[in-house]
């Protein structure tokens, strides 16, 4: 084969090659299913997971009633899920960073029960649920991880309820604030300076409180020293006192 026909082989196989990142390699592997697998294991899963799937802000991985057939395993990037209500406004039902898996909504229905839409260009690992559910079940680790992952989805939801049932305004962005904290930290990214991949609307649809409460509470906050906004851009002050908001310790304002 000659030069000019070579390069855009090797070009081709390069592309090939950096499809596919091992779970033992990745750097999110403790966030997501491969925790405490042993070295075998770990490469049996590997083979499973062959496809990554590059999505462009405002691209839907899935749609309300389309079949069923994959978990997907947040890559890179940052996604949001949610429902249409009758008069057309959305219902967000959470927001999806680096680490987490979307998609177990449909496992139980066989069809996704919500809109998946990626709010920046991003990167999902696509993992076939059948083949995955047929490897828990050969591997007793994986189903326990497996099963670990869908009770935190659980109480994930709990949460929102308990955002959404009880709280003020000034709690429910408190704690919304404290949440994306923690998952940042996590990850170790900084857990006070981060930027807000939602628009204030958005956090309005997930809180249930209107865009002009958001954007009043931000101010308030500001205020009081407890962070500083610019735009999108939020660097948390006193995660004490956030925390205080949080549990209605208003002696703390």
């Amino acid at each position: 084969m000659d030069a000019q026909n070579q390069q855009p082989l090797n070009k081709i196989m390069m592309n090939v090659n950096g499809l596919k990142q091992a779970c033992s390699s990745c750097s999110l592997r403790e966030l997501c299913l491969p925790i405490g697998l042993e070295a075998s294991d770990m490469d049996r899963l590997d083979r499973l997971v062959t496809r990554r799937k590059h999505m462009q802000r405002g691209e839907h991985v899935f749609r309300v009633g389309a079949p069923f057939q994959f978990l997907f395993a947040i890559r890179t990037g940052f996604f949001k899920t949610y429902e249409l209500q009758e008069d057309g406004q959305e219902h967000i039902t959470g927001f999806h960073m680096a680490g987490e898996i979307i998609g177990m909504d449909a496992i139980s229905t066989d069809h996704n029960t919500c809109n998946a839409v990626a709010l920046e260009d991003s990167e999902l690992c696509e993992i076939p649920f059948p083949q995955l559910e047929g490897l828990c079940r050969e591997i007793p680790a994986l189903q326990h991880q497996f099963h670990k992952l869908m009770s935190r989805e659980i109480i994930r939801d709990h949460g929102i309820m308990m955002l959404l049932g009880g709280m003020r305004a000034e709690e429910r962005l408190a704690a919304f604030l404290l949440n994306l904290s923690q998952r940042y930290a996590a990850r170790g990214y900084s857990a006070t300076e981060f930027h807000l991949r939602m628009t204030r609307a958005e956090i309005g649809h997930y809180l249930g409180m209107k865009l002009e409460t958001v954007s009043r509470t931000l101010t308030k906050f500001q205020e009081q020293g407890l962070l500083t906004v610019n735009n999108k851009h939020v660097e948390l002050q006193d995660l004490v006192r956030l925390h205080q908001v949080m549990n209605r310790e208003e002696s703390a304002l």
